[in-house]
C-alpha cells in the first residue's frame, strides 16, 4: 500500500482540496483507494459521504479495517498544527508527502519551518519518503509563483504544480466529485495543471 500524506501546519492551505482530488484521480485509475481524515473539521469525510455511488469507490480507512480488504493507496488529509510524535508517525507511514503552500507571507513563513522539520526526519534523509510542494491558488509566471520559487531556491524540493483558484474545485466538491470525475471539457485547464504532479505521485 502506498501512503500519500497531505500536510501543512497552517489551516486553510488547501490540504483537503488536494486530498480529495488525489484520491479521486487514483480511484479513476482503477486503484483501491482509502482516505484517512485527521482534520477536526472532517471536510474530507463529508465529501466522501456525499460521493455518488456510481463513481469509482473511495473508502474510509475505518470502513476497511479488519475486513481483509486490500488497499492500493491511502491518502491522509492531515490536521493543521501536525507536529511532534503525530507528525513523525505520519511520516513513517508515508511514501509521498505533498505540501500545499498558499501565496502569502504568513504561509511561506509557517511552511519554511515545517519543511525544515520534514527534511530532518530519518525517513526523508534516507530517501524512503519523497516531498513535493504545490502552489495553491496561484498561476505560474506570476509574482506569487516567483515568490514560491525563490522560497524553495536553496532546497531540492520540486514544485509539483501551480493550481489556480477556480470554482471548478468548489462545484465538484459540493457533488462529492473530484476533477477526475467531471467530463474533461468542464475542467480541461485545471487537469493540465495536474500532469507533472500525477507523474510524480505514480513514480516509486
Amino acid at each position: 500500500m502506498k501512503t500519500i500524506l497531505i500536510a501543512n501546519p497552517k489551516g486553510g492551505s488547501g490540504k483537503t482540496t488536494l486530498s480529495v482530488n488525489i484520491a479521486g484521480y487514483l480511484a479513476n485509475q482503477g486503484q483501491r483507494v482509502a482516505m484517512l481524515d485527521l482534520d477536526r473539521q472532517k471536510s474530507a469525510a463529508l465529501w466522501l459521504a456525499t460521493r455518488p455511488k456510481d463513481l469509482p469507490e473511495i473508502a474510509t480507512l475505518e470502513s476497511v479495517k479488519g475486513e481483509g480488504c486490500l488497499i492500493d493507496s491511502l491518502v491522509i488529509d492531515s490536521p493543521a498544527g501536525l507536529h511532534g510524535k503525530n507528525l513523525a508517525h505520519a511520516i513513517r507511514l508515508a511514501k509521498k508527502i505533498v505540501v500545499p503552500i498558499s501565496p502569502s507571507l504568513f504561509d511561506l513563513s509557517a511552511s519554511r519551518d515545517f519543511l525544515q522539520i520534514l527534511a530532518g526526519e530519518k525517513e526523508v534523509r534516507n530517501g524512503k519518503c519523497q516531498i513535493g510542494v504545490v502552489g495553491m491558488r496561484m498561476n505560474a509566471r506570476t509574482r506569487a509563483a516567483l515568490a514560491l520559487e525563490n522560497f524553495l531556491a536553496d532546497s531540492d524540493l520540486p514544485i509539483l504544480a501551480y493550481l489556480r483558484e477556480t470554482q471548478v474545485y468548489v462545484n465538484a466538491a459540493f457533488e462529492g466529485k473530484s476533477l477526475f470525475d467531471l467530463p474533461p471539457h468542464l475542467a480541461f485547464r485545471e487537469l493540465e495543471q495536474w500532469d507533472f504532479m500525477l507523474n510524480w505521485l505514480e513514480k516509486d
